[in-house]
């Protein structure tokens, strides 16, 4: 049988983008520009979610938005409407951003002056879990007609992400879910998530998170250390 050479590429490349996610979190510390990388399933909420997010902080922090897709620009067009600052970033196919894609959507997005930049990352619950973006925390959306079980079946993108919203609870009485039981096993895998229910819909539950994000921004600002 023929000798072959066997190449750990998988480590390696999460390896590099660690080091350049960090890297990018020190630079964005120096600007004093808050990060953060919003992750959902396609159709959980994500763009009316941001709409409601930039209506209640728009008057105290100046927003900067980059919504990343395969290829498309509608969700860019409606956040544009918000009169925030928005860019488009299209991944050629790829269903995740990682560090190098960031940095280059915040170099084009400019974050000059932004206190909070959003990035809405791609939609699925898989890819964009692996990837440390640089982001200086993660959140998820999970809306309800998703179901309650979704920790069960993507343990690592709720063990990774710093809040969880779960969206649409306005629709809760129609849906088989079961919102403690869902906010259980959040915890059983990340026992320091924050879990907001919200409806972005009618605006229920986003002055917390609008809350949590202004107490996060000030925070990042205020603190020297390294993140």
């Amino acid at each position: 049988m023929s000798e072959f050479k066997i190449l750990e590429i998988k480590q390696s490349v999460f390896d590099d983008n660690n080091e350049q996610a960090k890297l990018l979190r020190e630079s964005l510390k120096k600007e004093k520009t808050f990060l953060l990388n919003l992750m959902s399933s396609p159709g959980s909420g994500k763009t009316t979610t941001l709409k409601q997010t930039i209506k209640a902080l728009k008057e105290e922090l100046s927003i900067g938005i980059m919504e990343a897709d395969i290829d498309s620009d509608v969700d860019a067009q409606t956040i544009s409407e918000t009169g925030a600052k928005v860019i488009q970033l299209h991944t050629g196919g790829m269903c995740h951003l990682d560090a190098e894609m960031t940095k280059q959507g915040l170099e084009g997005l400019g974050t000059e002056g932004i206190d909070l930049a959003i990035l809405e990352n791609v939609g699925n619950l898989v890819c964009p879990a692996e990837f440390d973006t640089g982001a200086s925390k993660n959140a998820m959306i999970l809306s309800v007609p998703e179901g309650d079980d979704k920790p069960l079946k993507y343990p690592l993108m709720f063990s990774i992400v710093d809040v969880l919203l779960i969206n649409k609870i306005d629709a809760i009485d129609y849906f088989d879910f079961d919102l403690k039981k869902c906010e259980e096993r959040a915890k059983k895998l990340n026992p320091d998530i924050k879990v907001i229910p919200i409806s972005a819909k009618t605006g229920e539950g986003i002055e917390e998170w609008a809350d949590w994000l202004r107490k996060e921004v000030q925070s990042w600002k205020e603190d020297d250390s390294d993140k």
